[in-house]
């Protein structure tokens, strides 16, 4: 039996033949219920068939217009907007495993904090909530951690602007940073790549 099967068994085990469990490019995902997501990510870390004692990320993901407009196919539908997605590490038995779960209310997100679980979430959970705006209840310091403190929205949500909502810049007069309305033009950027003939023949 491989490593990765003996992963997925003792998965099965411990969370029942119902586990929602997909296997894919050598690389098990776990899909969890939000409000499963704190006691079944305990129960990960001290199940010694499991033991995944360390959390390498934590990412938020948003699912909003995902594969359009590819192959002018629909978009697939998901049970949320966002969801959040660990990384996980056993050292004792040297494999690894996605854990994914759906965060309710796509108006405002909210997920319980597992910094109580791995310490090392800290960080990567206030970068969710930066980016993305997911709030981790229970987080002992949940603030911005890559924009600035007066940052309007969350950058990597689909639906915000490429240029923005304000604009900064350090004024002489004043002798300090100041925010303002944004003066970039709005327009759509396709790329193209122009070439003369014979381009890259020998002569």
């Amino acid at each position: 039996m491989t490593r990765l099967e003996t992963l997925k068994s003792n998965l099965l085990a411990q969370f029942g033949e119902g586990a929602a469990l997909v296997e894919a490019l050598n690389e098990l995902t776990l899909e969890v219920a939000a409000d499963q997501w704190v006691d079944v990510c305990s129960t990960l870390r001290d199940q010694p068939a499991l033991n995944f004692a360390t959390c390498i990320d934590l990412c938020a993901v948003d699912y909003s217009m995902w594969g359009q407009p590819a192959f002018d196919q629909p978009a697939p539908q998901f049970p949320q907007r966002y969801a959040v997605v660990l990384h996980l590490l056993s050292v004792t038995h040297n494999w690894r495993l996605r854990v994914r779960t759906w965060v309710p209310n796509d108006e405002f997100p909210i997920l319980p904090s597992l910094v109580d679980v791995w310490p090392s979430v800290n960080w990567f959970e206030r970068e969710a909530f930066d980016l993305f705006g997911v709030v981790f209840e229970g987080h002992p310091d949940l603030r911005r951690i890559l924009t600035d403190y007066g940052f309007i929205g969350h950058p990597f949500r689909k639906d915000f602007p490429l240029s923005g909502h304000v604009e900064m810049r350090y004024d002489t007069e004043q002798k300090r940073v100041i925010y303002q309305p944004v003066t970039i033009e709005p327009r759509e950027i396709t790329p193209r790549v122009v070439r003369e003939e014979g381009y890259g023949i020998e002569r």
